[in-house]
């Protein structure tokens, strides 16, 4: 049957039902495993911990299903599996596209380890128009993050492949409950599980999914010998949260488009930008994140309204369950000193537009 989403995310990768057994299994603890004497590893789907677990596989298998993939494999986070991808599938003499207005953590990867190694590296905008003669792997992100801006995941994945590129995109802002790279045509998905995904703000984690079986084998051997697993408790906790996703998502998607709209009104606010606003995010995705981006006067003003702020946390993640807000510039990436990328949590609208309307007001005064 065709479920809907919520159903989806609730159900996905559980195990048959059995009397006397809990709907998710706890976490699987082990290093080796009982080998079958005659058929050795052959005989069962685990026989070394670095290269499965009972409940990665489980995780593994929720993350594939929702993201319409045909495997999916779990790393220790986001960083581990999208350096996993680019290094996994260039050589040499290989170019890469990154996002140049996207996690900065990529460009960094990309400038200090990949070049070295001789793999050129082009940083092209999101959303502006791309060529991709003689890339091997085009690393798209859209949303982006932190400038939130948007590209045509089908389009590019045309244009890459039509120029022998493979095509990755992070889905990290959308989840696979907002968009579907695969079914736009991309090749991989990468993704780090640390934000909304899992959205307790208690785990790090990162994936890779695809529906292409040679892709998953070399990423499958390239993790077996490198490792960057996440352990079984990470994993449980993962799929356990799996479950409220798609009320979770629901929740954060509305009280943006509330803050949007009042953040839209305030003079003090420049360059808003939320992909509820986005003729082509509206067309690709299945919904919108919480997550918007906008810029205040200075350093010193993002200071103050955070300060004043009872329900705003200042932290460098998002999609959690609590509203959080982090000023880019102070990690050392080139953004506008006073950019904001505020991430809307699961509290009630109201009370969160009455703590950011007596904060803003504060700031300004």
């Amino acid at each position: 049957m065709d479920y809907h989403d919520g159903t989806r995310a609730v159900r996905a990768g559980l195990p048959e039902p059995v009397p006397g057994q809990p709907f998710l299994p706890g976490p699987v603890f082990a290093g080796p495993y009982h080998l079958d004497p005659v058929a050795g590893p052959n005989a069962a789907p685990d026989a070394y911990g670095r290269e499965s677990n009972p409940t990665l596989g489980r995780l593994e298998a929720a993350i594939a299903e929702l993201e319409g993939a045909a495997g999916c494999l779990v790393f220790a986070n986001g960083m581990a599996a999208v350096s996993a991808a680019m290094l996994a599938l260039t050589r040499p003499g290989d170019a890469v596209t990154v996002p140049a207005d996207g996690y900065f953590g990529v460009r960094l990867f990309a400038d200090g380890d990949l070049v070295p190694r001789g793999i050129a590296v082009r940083a092209i905008l999101t959303d502006a128009d791309h060529d991709f003669t003689g890339v091997r792997l085009a690393v798209l992100e859209t949303p982006a993050n932190p400038s939130m801006a948007v590209c045509d995941i089908a389009a590019l994945s045309a244009r890459a492949h039509a120029a022998g590129a493979l095509v990755a995109v992070d889905n990290t802002m959308a989840t696979p409950l907002g968009q579907r790279p695969l079914d736009l045509g991309a090749d991989l998905v990468v993704a780090s599980g640390t934000k909304a995904l899992t959205g307790h703000s208690d785990l790090l984690l990162g994936y890779l999914a695809s529906n292409d079986p040679d892709l998953l084998a070399t990423l499958r051997s390239w993790r077996s010998h490198t490792g960057g697993l996440p352990g079984p408790f990470e994993a449980w906790l993962a799929h356990r949260s799996l479950g409220t996703l798609d009320l979770r998502l629901g929740r954060q998607s509305a009280n943006a488009a509330a803050v949007h709209g009042m953040l839209a009104k305030r003079p003090e606010v420049t360059n808003l930008r939320w992909p509820g606003t986005d003729p082509v995010a509206l067309r690709q995705m299945r919904r919108i994140p919480g997550v918007l981006a906008f810029e205040l006067p200075s350093a010193d003003h993002v200071g103050a309204f955070l300060t004043h702020s009872a329900l705003v946390h200042p932290a460098t993640s998002f999609g959690g369950l609590h509203t959080t807000a982090d000023r880019r510039a102070q990690w050392g990436e080139n953004v506008p000193e006073g950019l904001v990328r505020l991430s809307c949590g699961c509290e009630d609208v109201d009370d969160l537009l009455a703590d950011l309307a007596a904060a803003l007001d504060r700031a300004a005064g």
